[in-house]
């Protein structure tokens, strides 16, 4: 969201939203007036928050034929109001399917520099957010504490660029674990996560990366079953 910034954050939100979930899709001209009316706004508000979007890659304005929602290979996909509000779309399935690819790859690698580089304090830690969560943790908290053992894991690695990774995973993952987690379930949360968390408390590499790709399969496989009930 955009604290602080009232009606125009409010207005950025609204059309980003609208473009993303395909309500105005690439190439649609956007009614400017139409714009005003809808959300009661001013002219002025409507153009700085579509300067905003431009940034993004969402529009773009062209003499003769107005502004215009571009392309979605010219979008800026990293950026963190887009990547909210692709995973909070309808559509935003498939990205999280893509979130899991990405995980895959970067996480377990995370996990295996944390074993070899954690410090007591980066363990202090890990084993605080995983006990913070308890028999009667509702959803909101396990979610919460699975977003900060994954970022303090990817902290402990002491690499840069795997941290800067975490703002990508943790949009995303918030979105799947509320989809996952939504009637708490702490027991399937705590024992894949406690595994990792032994496998770096024993400074054990190889151990730890088995540990993340086991409890990636498992989130893979919750995702799946809850989506199966979805459809019946």
């Amino acid at each position: 969201m955009y604290p602080g910034r009232g009606v125009h954050g409010q207005v950025v939100e609204a059309i980003g939203r609208r473009i993303v979930s395909g309500e105005d899709a690439p190439g649609s001209t956007l009614n400017l007036d139409g714009l005003e009316v809808t959300y009661d706004v001013s002219k002025t508000v409507v153009r700085e928050a579509l300067k905003v979007l431009a940034a993004k890659g969402l529009v773009d304005a062209r003499p003769k034929r107005g502004t215009f929602v571009r392309p979605r290979s010219e979008w800026s996909l990293l950026d963190p109001d887009l990547l909210r509000w692709q995973f909070e779309a309808p559509t935003g399935g498939g990205l999280l399917d893509d979130l899991y690819e990405v995980r895959t790859i970067v996480e377990p690698a995370g996990a295996r520099l944390a074993a070899a580089r954690r410090t007591d304090e980066d363990l202090a830690r890990l084993t605080d957010t995983l006990a913070a969560v308890g028999p009667d943790s509702g959803a909101q908290e396990i979610v919460e504490a699975d977003l900060a053992f994954h970022r303090r894991l990817l902290e402990a690695s002491r690499n840069e660029l795997l941290i800067r990774m975490e703002y990508i995973i943790e949009i995303g993952l918030r979105a799947r674990d509320l989809l996952v987690h939504g009637e708490g379930h702490q027991d399937d949360f705590l024992p894949p996560h406690q595994a990792v968390l032994d496998a770096v408390r024993a400074s054990d590499p190889d151990g730890a990366e088995r540990a993340m790709r086991a409890l990636l399969e498992q989130a893979a496989k919750d995702e799946q079953a809850i989506k199966n009930r979805g459809r019946q």
